[in-house]
């Protein structure tokens, strides 16, 4: 949960400094919002390394990695946390040192345990938790035990160059500066009568948003998906392979039967021809660092969104496409 004490403080000085340009940015009373949220990341690929990054560094109060899997050669694409001689460490304790070096006033913590052996429970001392590399059981549950703990979820991978974001915060209030104009009474003596001045003012209005929980975004129809999106499609065969086999496909298994038969099942429920194929067959194995950039920038940008309350969050999933190398925001689950 939110930190009470943490919110209830002022800054130090050297906070002050430290944040200028953000307190700038967002204003004191997101930064302090910021300053008390608890932060699970579960998964620390490249993905996750970015977000790690880029959370530390706005300053939230504790981030904790969640990982039991060690680090390996592939690793080496996208996850600059890990040194190479770390190769088959754990990599949420390789991770750890370099991670902390980013942000001293925000603690850092390592877990290398399962996420199957953590009770429910486990997930009430966050406020956020963030999910990658993990399979649509897995999602589900999480998401399930943070909407029973009021705790706003994230889940999202990256795959090769394709990936996505997906966001639940459940009933989220926010504020956001609308620019209005106001009209100013002219004082006796001003200037000559008929003519009246305009001055444009910032108002931050306070808004709710409604989110759906993961599971509504599996099934959907075709007809809800207004645009040509291929990335969803993509995210659905890749999830639903995690799923069935427990890992994403190897580069040693490159155009596997297994791969084009979760492919298959996808293609003939939403009729897609042959749309698809040239995604199927692209390289989807390694997670590439720019890719792992962009949409690891979305997932940051919008858990500091979502723990500031600041600005209007993204609702409900993001993609990535690396055909027109643009990202597309759909509202799937309603």
């Amino acid at each position: 949960m939110v930190d009470e004490n943490k919110l209830a403080e002022e800054l130090t000085d050297h906070e002050a400094e430290l944040y200028d340009r953000q307190l700038r940015l967002w204003g004191l009373d997101s930064q302090k919002r910021l300053r008390a949220a608890k932060v699970l990341l579960i998964g620390l690929d490249g993905f996750g390394a970015e977000i790690a990054k880029n959370i530390i560094l706005a300053g939230v109060n504790t981030v904790t990695f969640l990982d039991h899997r060690n680090v390996t050669e592939l690793d080496r694409c996208s996850q600059f946390f890990v040194p190479k001689e770390d190769i088959g460490k754990n990599r949420a304790e390789a991770s750890l040192l370099r991670a902390q070096n980013l942000n001293s006033m925000v603690n850092v913590k390592a877990d290398s345990g399962k996420v199957d052996d953590k009770p429910d429970d486990y997930f009430g001392q966050f406020n956020i938790v963030c999910a990658m590399h993990c399979t649509i059981t897995q999602l589900k549950r999480i998401n399930r035990a943070c909407r029973n703990q009021k705790v706003k979820f994230f889940a999202g991978d990256v795959w090769g160059a394709l990936g996505y974001v997906f966001i639940d915060l459940q009933e989220h209030e926010y504020g956001e500066d609308i620019t209005k104009q106001k009209k100013i009474k002219i004082p006796e003596g001003g200037e000559p009568v008929g003519k009246e001045k305009i001055e444009t003012i910032i108002v931050n209005e306070k808004r709710t948003d409604t989110f759906v929980p993961f599971e509504f975004i599996l099934n959907v129809p075709k007809s809800s998906l207004v645009r040509e999106e291929e990335i969803y499609y993509m995210m659905l065969i890749l999830l639903n392979y995690r799923e069935k086999y427990g890992e994403d496909p190897l580069p040693s298994e490159r155009g596997c039967e297994n791969l084009k038969n979760e492919a298959s099942t996808i293609i003939k429920k939403y009729e897609l021809g042959n749309k698809i194929d040239h995604l199927v067959e692209s390289d989807l194995y390694a997670q590439l660092s720019p890719v792992c950039s962009v949409v690891g920038g979305v997932m940051a940008q919008e858990i500091i969104k979502a723990a500031s309350q600041k600005h209007a969050p993204l609702n409900n999933l993001f993609t990535f496409n690396p055909d027109t190398s643009c990202g597309v925001i759909l509202k799937l689950g309603y």
